[in-house]
């Protein structure tokens, strides 16, 4: 009796060519929360336990204005700052280092390994927020490529 019986399909597997030729928008966050220059310290904060250790500020039209880090909280925190009154405005880095979607894998570990930085906002060509990427999941894409 012949049997309808499906095969699981095996994971795709990249090569170090595919790898080297990913570009960010393949791996990259693109659900990113952002912030406004008015939004307080504290929503900040409250943003980043439930995603990312940094905040990018983005405009009224998600043009990238800045951001803001665990770094810039702490340091307002130190230097005697209420999170519920100081505004991103006043405590974030701004026009942070951002990449295009189009960078490939192997630049951005350039960077990354060239800087301190830990994550970077991705944005188009009108500097549009269009999501961001972290030393984590560069990482987790080599590792899904198999290349251990």
């Amino acid at each position: 009796m012949p049997t309808n019986k499906k095969t699981a399909k095996k994971p795709k597997t990249v090569t170090k060519k595919e790898f080297d030729e990913m570009m960010v928008d393949q791996v990259m966050q693109k659900l990113v929360q952002s912030a406004r220059l008015k939004t307080k310290g504290d929503v900040i904060a409250s943003l980043m336990i439930e995603g990312f250790g940094a905040v990018p500020v983005v405009d009224a039209k998600d043009k990238l204005l800045g951001i803001v880090s665990e770094h810039d909280l702490l340091a307002a925190l130190d230097d005697g700052h209420k999170l519920g009154v100081i505004a991103a405005g006043d405590i974030m880095t701004y026009n942070p280092y951002s990449v295009r979607p189009e960078t490939t894998l192997p630049t951005l570990i350039h960077v990354f390994r060239a800087s301190d930085l830990v994550r970077v906002p991705v944005v188009d060509a009108k500097d549009k927020l269009v999501g961001i990427i972290a030393r984590r999941d560069v990482l987790r894409a080599y590792l899904a490529a198999g290349r251990a």
